[in-house]
């Protein structure tokens, strides 16, 4: 999808109205560090630091809708409990949802608690019950899904097998579907046949597998898996999510399609079927066609698997994540301060160390090769800020930089040991370093420590000062002079 076509479609999809039904869960992180095994058994012992709370499930499509910009209304099932009073908080503190939960007091609201260090979860503790819904509850479930859904493009259904995606309810949400609306499901179950005629199934192919019986590891796999699939169920229509190979899309009477997706950087999954369920819901609310509304979920949940947890993604995000899409590697390295406050609260979620570095680099030599290498080899991250060419000019005088901003900028982004470079007008970094709070900040081994701008500042939040060695004679003055020929003996 290009630019100009994910803004026109960014644009048609906001205030759009989408019913979310389904299995509601309350998400709940703890997060803290692990420096020593439990005396008591073999196993660690976590720290917390902090903890975060929000809408799983059926929620969390929900808060993917209203993030892009939509109205999503919410149905979905709860207990009479303290998750209960959970959930009715969070979906009051979340703008663009409109809730409609159902109390059952004979079941507790589904919890899903995750205990994370270093970015990687060391075990999840559900609290739940899988029995489906019956008689009162399931007649009232059907019932606000006839009113939720009023006025809605698209319903989405959560099937996480929790017991709420009944027979009864997704009847309602069929007979709910107004003209040219579609009912789409996200099922984790073993069969499609209580779907009936829904517009779209969205398992991933692990689930198809399981659906079928049938490998789904190539597109000759996936493309007879998906045969399989409309053979046996009376759905429409199957969309089966590949992740790094993109997605394959089957509908009754067409040959089956398949469309690659870039590769990212993975860092959490959680909830990223989720975030492309509702851009997918989103564009097909705002009459997008199949392979629009698939390029625009692929972008999202593109961005989300790269962030922390059930996250969710803006439109700024989206148009950010396009743009660089179609950069070179070295383009997309280049960013502003306020991309870098992004990118390092993503690299501190996963547990990564920020370092900082800063100069004029006007004329990259081995020195600078060697100093960045051994800056990157002292942190898991590497910032570089780069004077502007005006800073430059106050700092060397009249004739430099040789190289300008963009020239500079770009080559150091060709480094393998830099992972940001981000320019800055003033003649000291410090405003960069203040926003970034980097955990170890390195200058040329030419500086005493107390000569390091925002040092202290370093120091202060528990950072460190790292001095680089230099390379003898490795200068960008002593290229310039050999350039003249005014080297001196």
């Amino acid at each position: 999808m290009d630019l100009a076509s994910l803004q026109r479609l960014l644009s048609d999809v906001a205030g759009k109205r989408v019913a979310c039904v389904g299995d509601l869960m309350v998400d709940r992180f703890v997060y803290g560090a692990v420096h020593r095994v439990s005396p008591e058994a073999p196993i660690p012992v976590l720290a917390r630091t902090r903890e975060l709370v929000m809408l799983g499930g059926a929620g969390n499509v929900a808060r993917g809708v209203a993030a892009l910009g939509g109205s999503a209304a919410l149905v979905g099932l709860v207990g009479d409990d303290a998750g209960a009073a959970e959930a009715r908080r969070l979906i009051g503190e979340e703008a663009g949802i409109e809730g409609y939960p159902i109390a059952d007091a004979s079941r507790p609201t589904t919890l899903k608690t995750r205990f994370v260090s270093g970015g990687q979860q060391l075990l999840r503790v559900d609290t739940e019950e899988s029995r489906p819904v019956s008689g009162d509850v399931e007649q009232r479930l059907a019932r606000t899904i006839r009113d939720a859904a009023a006025g809605a493009g698209v319903i989405l259904v959560s099937d996480y097998g929790k017991g709420v995606v009944t027979d009864a309810v997704i009847a309602a949400c069929r007979e709910a579907a107004g003209p040219g609306a579609k009912v789409i499901v996200d099922s984790k179950s073993r069969s499609f046949a209580h779907y009936g005629e829904v517009d779209l199934v969205k398992p991933n192919e692990i689930e198809l597998g399981y659906a079928t019986g049938l490998p789904t590891g190539t597109d000759a796999e996936v493309e007879a898996a998906l045969a399989r699939a409309l053979e046996l169920w009376a759905v429409k229509g199957v969309l089966v999510t590949r992740g790094g190979k993109g997605v394959s899309l089957a509908m009754r009477g067409e040959p089956t399609s398949h469309f690659p997706t870039l590769p990212r950087e993975v860092f959490d999954a959680s909830g990223a079927g989720d975030t492309a369920l509702a851009a997918l819901g989103l564009a097909f609310a705002a009459g997008a066609a199949s392979a629009e509304a698939i390029a625009f979920a692929q972008i999202a949940s593109g961005v989300a698997v790269g962030k922390a947890g059930t996250a969710t993604v803006s439109p700024e995000e989206m148009v950010e994540a396009a743009l660089s899409a179609h950069l070179a590697p070295a383009e997309a390295k280049v960013g502003t301060p306020a991309r870098m406050a992004d990118e390092v609260a993503r690299w501190r979620a996963m547990g990564l160390k920020v370092g900082f570095t800063n100069g004029c680099f006007d004329i990259l030599h081995r020195g600078h090769v060697a100093y960045l290498a051994q800056a990157r080899a002292w942190c898991d991250r590497l910032i570089v800020g780069l004077n502007s060419d005006a800073s430059v000019r106050a700092l060397k005088g009249e004739g430099r930089p040789v190289n300008d901003l963009e020239s500079r900028a770009l080559v150091l982004a060709g480094l393998r040991s830099v992972d940001l470079v981000v320019p800055f007008e003033e003649l000291t970094p410090l405003k960069l370093i203040e926003a970034a709070r980097p955990d170890v900040l390195i200058k040329g081994a030419d500086y005493s420590e107390s000569q390091v701008v925002g040092g202290e500042l370093v120091k202060g939040w528990g950072g460190e000062i790292r001095l680089a060695p230099l390379v003898d004679g490795a200068s960008t003055t002593a290229v310039i002079a050999r350039m003249s020929g005014k080297e001196s003996a």
